[in-house]
């Protein structure tokens, strides 16, 4: 049956004229919105089709996220030999760059089922991904896309190009990948150009990747300035800091991400607004490796597009959201910020950038839309309105648990349980390759 009709919830359409709906129902048709209003008047004229009732729920558009990494899963409880990583390059080195030459073929499929279940769980239906497997390099992306498909979301997917491993070879595996989708578009892959950072790529490597970003008319993803190595290296090798390096080099624009731009100056941030090019942040990594935060609400203010990711840390959208809204406001010593500007990352620019990537339209309830949604428990215990909606999110929803999670109108979790993946076997798959894996690294 491919229609279906969620009734008897409080429906949040979000998007360009955001209402809050109550006794709201969406019906939905071949994956898309058919039509969101009252439960009664849709019920009136569903005809026959699947029903899932909201009462008591909140339904929401699915949450994206802007920058993930998949293949971290297996880090989970793992502790790296040796004295802990004092500085960020250190936590590169004795960490994620011994981790990712270590993932076997399997552990890429595995690593990624476990956050993609996560996703589900947590009502993320979009995600943009940055992947590396040194090891296993060579067709990764269609590993990982096997996953997205067999889990039912929706994923932009890039391989982390740097010079520390082949030069060369992981831009052959984003062409490859790009020539795929070219061939064999599906509305729930896209793919991107993905570069590490400016300080483990060459000139020569850039000049690769701008190649195969024109080619199939695509943008990069690339961390930017994360720690203070990234523009130190650009300095002392090129005479200029990252972002400049990188604007430099045609690698920027309306559809390229930088990831992170904590370590950035005014002239830069002048460059990324000048080149529309868009900034991700990830506040949760950035307090757990120590390397500082980000200027996003001057960003965002001087007009950059600025979204939200979690770099892996998780696949919890909403507690990505509080994350931002309570460190911005710590760290302006200002009671006044981030209440608009954190939960606008999350729930409209997020929904911005991934427009960009898509062939349909993400992060509203409106008719045409992809019918992504989340289902949450949430018993709002004063008037709920689309006037303060956002005091509901940032300090009710964000604590609340999602029921039910549909993508493209495939009903991904209902009840809480998973419907299209089985939880358990994929545990305990992860836990037998990520012992393997351990002793390899």
């Amino acid at each position: 049956m491919d229609k279906l009709l969620i009734t008897h919830g409080t429906v949040v359409t979000l998007g360009e004229n955001n209402q809050v709906i109550h006794d709201g129902a969406v019906a939905i048709e071949n994956g898309r919105i058919a039509d969101v209003g009252p439960s009664q008047t849709l019920e009136a004229t569903a005809g026959d089709c699947q029903v899932i009732d909201a009462r008591n729920k909140v339904v929401l558009p699915g949450f994206i996220c802007a920058h993930h990494h998949l293949y971290s899963t297996m880090a989970r409880g793992f502790a790296p030999p040796g004295e802990p990583a004092f500085a960020f390059g250190e936590i590169l080195e004795r960490l994620w760059w011994r981790l990712d030459r270590a993932l076997s073929p399997e552990d890429v499929t595995s690593s990624a089922l476990v956050p993609l279940i996560e996703c589900i769980r947590n009502g993320t239906t979009t995600i943009l991904d940055h992947h590396a497997s040194p090891s296993c390099r060579d067709g990764s992306l269609d590993l990982l896309a096997e996953a997205v498909l067999e889990s039912g979301i929706r994923a932009s997917l890039c391989y982390e190009v740097s010079d520390r491993n082949e030069p060369g070879a992981g831009v052959r595996e984003n062409a490859r990948f790009l020539e795929r989708l070219r061939k064999e578009p599906d509305p729930r892959l896209a793919g991107m150009v993905g570069i590490h950072a400016s300080f483990t790529v060459s000139d020569r490597t850039l000049e690769m990747c701008r190649e195969v970003a024109e080619e199939f008319n695509v943008g990069y993803h690339i961390h930017v300035a994360e720690g203070v190595e990234d523009h130190q290296h650009a300095l002392e090798n090129f005479g200029v800091r990252t972002v400049e390096r990188l604007v430099d080099r045609g690698i920027c624009g309306v559809n390229s991400l930088f990831i992170h731009c904590i370590n950035i100056d005014d002239h830069e941030r002048e460059l990324i607004r000048e080149t529309g090019t868009t900034v991700v942040h990830n506040p949760e990594s950035n307090m757990n490796n120590a390397v500082g935060v980000a200027p996003i609400l001057d960003m965002m203010r001087e007009g950059i597009l600025v979204g939200l990711g979690t770099d892996g840390m998780s696949s919890d959208m909403p507690a990505q959201m509080r994350c931002a809204y309570l460190v911005h406001r710590l760290e302006k010593r200002d009671p006044r910020v981030a209440f608009v500007e954190a939960p606008q990352m999350l729930l409209f620019n997020n929904a911005r950038i991934a427009n960009r990537f898509f062939p349909v339209t993400l992060g509203s309830l409106e008719v045409g839309a992809a019918a992504d949604l989340a289902l949450l428990d949430y018993h709002p215990p004063t008037p709920l309105t689309s006037d303060n909606f956002l005091g509901h999110f940032i300090f009710g929803m964000v604590d609340a648990v999602v029921d039910t999670t549909v993508a493209g109108g495939k009903i991904l979790m209902r009840g809480k349980e998973i419907q299209v993946l089985d939880e358990e076997r994929v545990a305990a798959r992860s836990r037998e390759l990520a012992a393997k894996m351990w002793k390899r690294f």
